[in-house]
């Protein structure tokens, strides 16, 4: 092998290893709660999908400005006569031809009863309202992604206590172990302490499979890989856990005025009134001013493009003098150019009640949509009262779970010491440690708990919920 492919190769393998490298990286990298968040908001198919709803709603404003500017059309067409016709002159003949016609109108629309107005303010609306709906979706998402981010914190948890346990199990298996060698204890309590072993082996998977079902689905709501997918670890102190808020009025009292899914209540209120208005904009005339410009060129087939015009009068028979003259297509276009204004008056007098339905059905449509508004803010009401409700309801959980398991790891302690003395048995004593188990893991329930409902307390807010 030459010197060159050598230093080729050297290239090579140290690329390939570079690219491992960063790929392991890229798979290392451990998420946090607001890249998370962030993520979701920016890659999301929904969210997308409701962009470009907004872009369409811009084009629908765009195209109700263009309802107050004037049209203007341009036409062109190529025809042939074959027979008897009437020329461009007016007089018949029987000579086939061929010919064009080329016009430019304009027009615009003076008044039709407030329409055009009440459809530009419509489109407006229809702006406000995609963007309302987008922070919508936007809110929703941000909840569900850190739900979703908490529950693996709280598997996590569960998994490190389930790893703690085996290292106990482990270890006061392998004392008792020795014990039953020693003829110190009974073969019975070493059966106990395997049992226990097996049985924490157990909550070990199931904790595992929680953690890895629980990276799935925050993975997935993502939509990323969940191949090497993980989260930072945080710290969530709770010493002095206490409810910010008294009480839940004071979080309705918010909502109602500020929460997007009342906007979008009040938007469609307006909305229905200007349907209301568009309706009844039906019973008026409307008014048009229009303008053209159009001219003409027409040749006979197998004739010259000339003209027949009178010079004088022949003196000696009295018969006019007729010359030819050239008519070609300049000549034509400039001669028989024209131009029209005009204005249009349309005014309804009776279409089969079809007006008087639409107005009604707007009409109603508008009262009913009024009382979704109404609707909206009782939900939005119930909903946080419940909310708060289960706000308070997991703090008081959480307090009394940590005085539980205080007291489980006390009552431990000291069937420990009475095991020690050899006044407890070993069956008695994983009894009390699975007590301890059990506090453990309710402790840990209830403490993210209270952190996922304080964190919907602060959506109902608007405040950030990735702090």
């Amino acid at each position: 092998m030459t010197k060159n492919s050598m230093i080729k190769n050297n290239i090579i393998v140290v690329a390939v290893l570079a690219l491992v490298s960063f790929s392991g990286n890229a798979q290392e990298k451990n998420w946090s709660l607001k890249e998370s968040v962030d993520y979701a908001l920016e890659n999301n198919i929904s969210i997308k999908q409701t962009l470009l709803d907004k872009e369409i709603a811009e084009q629908d404003l765009k195209s109700a400005k263009g309802n107050f500017l004037p049209t203007l059309n341009g036409n062109a067409s190529q025809n042939w006569n074959f027979g008897s016709f009437i020329d461009q002159n007016g007089s018949r003949i029987s000579v086939d031809s061929r010919g064009n016609g080329f016009s430019l109108n304009t027009g615009v629309t003076l008044f039709n009863g407030f329409r055009n107005t009440n459809l530009h303010k419509q489109a407006e609306l229809g702006v406000q309202a995609s963007q309302i709906q987008l922070d919508i979706l936007q809110n929703n998402i941000s909840l569900n992604v850190v739900n979703a981010y908490l529950n693996i914190l709280f598997n996590k948890e569960a998994l490190k206590l389930a790893e703690e346990q085996i290292v106990i199990s482990q270890k006061s298996l392998d004392q008792i172990q020795n014990l039953v060698d020693a003829g110190a204890r009974a073969r019975a309590d070493l059966l106990v302490s395997k049992s226990q072993l097996a049985a924490d082996n157990e909550r070990l998977v199931n904790a595992q499979n929680s953690v890895d079902l629980s990276l799935l689905s925050l993975a997935q709501l993502l939509q990323i890989t969940a191949e090497g997918f993980d989260i930072e670890e945080i710290n969530i102190d709770l010493t002095n856990a206490v409810l910010t808020y008294k009480s839940s009025g004071e979080i309705i009292s918010y909502a109602v005025v500020n929460r997007p899914e009342i906007k979008i209540a009040e938007l469609n209120i307006e909305n229905a009134e200007l349907n209301y208005q568009i309706a009844r904009g039906a019973y008026y005339p409307t008014l048009s001013f229009g303008g053209g410009a159009s001219t003409s060129y027409q040749h006979l087939q197998g004739q010259d493009d000339v003209i027949q015009i009178i010079t004088g009068i022949d003196a000696t028979t009295g018969e006019p003098i007729i010359v030819s003259q050239k008519n070609d297509f300049i000549d034509q276009i400039e001669n028989n150019l024209g131009y029209n204004v005009g204005f249009s008056l349309s005014i309804p007098i009776f279409n089969g009640f079809k007006t008087d339905a639409n107005v009604k059905r707007a009409q109603i449509s508008k009262e009913r949509i009024a009382l979704d508004l109404d609707a909206q803010k009782q939900t939005l009401s119930a909903n946080i009262e419940q909310a708060f409700a289960d706000a308070k309801a997991s703090l008081i959980q959480y307090e009394a779970s940590k005085i539980s398991l205080e007291s489980q790891e006390l009552a431990f302690q000291n069937e420990q010491e009475k095991y020690d003395l050899g006044v407890s048995t070993s069956f008695e004593l994983e009894q009390v440690r699975n007590r301890v188990i059990n506090a453990q893991s309710s402790f840990l329930n209830a403490k993210y708990n209270y952190v996922f409902k304080t964190k919907v307390l602060d959506f109902y807010l608007d405040k950030p919920i990735t702090e």
